[in-house]
């Protein structure tokens, strides 16, 4: 991740684009409500958007014709729950292809879904899944980020599979060789972009309190770390 321009086999890149248009279509539509419902919301939609930007802009040199880096997205999803970053992660690729060489138009179905829409769900179902456990706040938005993180790759490691199978072990080979070069890297990136993401978390309870709660990302009345908060907010972005 990213996956470089040309690099998959053309009908490779359209089913990809394919499997993720109607993620990307949906969370459109839940954004837009989202923004008409609650105007407010729209400087931490920007926030979420740019942190995703900036962090998968950070790019380490792996398998050929890809890429480590950290995805940003599991913040998002804590956030605004995965539909809308489905939109913000496919936007910021794009801005990725076109300004930064980042990635790529033909692959840029593949790299949104794994980034934009395999990553957020993972992390957000960590998420609430740990938060029903009781685990304070910031455990659980650590993990949530490193579970987006971790899970992208995975895809991108299928993805790469699919399209070069090994020569002797097929698509088992080939999944085992990508996921293990991917690993070496993308493990600390994992890490530390979780411990970023709950940095980044912390000064958000700080200035934007009111709003973590509508969102119910902060229980009202509530301990900021504590575990009492309900995991995912009624009055958040639907689903």
């Amino acid at each position: 991740m990213h996956i470089a321009e040309g690099y998959l086999p053309p009908i490779h890149a359209a089913a990809w684009a394919a499997a993720a248009a109607p993620f990307v279509l949906h969370g459109t539509r839940v954004l837009t409500r989202e923004v008409r419902a609650n105007p407010e919301s729209t400087l931490l939609v920007g926030a979420a958007g740019a942190f995703t930007f900036v962090l998968s802009a950070l790019k380490i040199p792996s398998v050929t014709g890809s890429c480590s880096h950290p995805t940003g997205t599991g913040l998002g999803a804590v956030l605004f729950r995965p539909p809308v970053m489905a939109v913000l992660g496919t936007v910021t690729l794009l801005f990725q292809a076109l300004l930064l060489a980042h990635g790529g138009l033909t692959t840029l179905g593949a790299n949104a879904f794994s980034m934009a829409v395999v990553g957020p769900w993972a992390g957000y179902g960590v998420y609430r899944l740990l938060r029903r456990t009781g685990l304070p706040l910031m455990g659980c938005v650590f993990l949530a980020a490193f579970a987006a993180d971790l899970s992208t790759y995975c895809v991108t490691a299928v993805q790469l599979a699919l399209a070069f199978p090994d020569p002797a072990g097929g698509f088992a080979g080939a999944l085992a060789k990508f996921g293990g070069i991917f690993a070496v890297t993308q493990i600390p990136l994992a890490v530390s972009e979780g411990l970023l993401t709950v940095l980044v978390m912390r000064l958000l309870v700080q200035s934007s309190r009111g709003e973590l709660t509508r969102l119910g990302v902060l229980p009202p009345g509530g301990p900021a770390g504590g575990s009492g908060g309900p995991a995912g907010g009624a009055k958040g972005a639907v689903v």
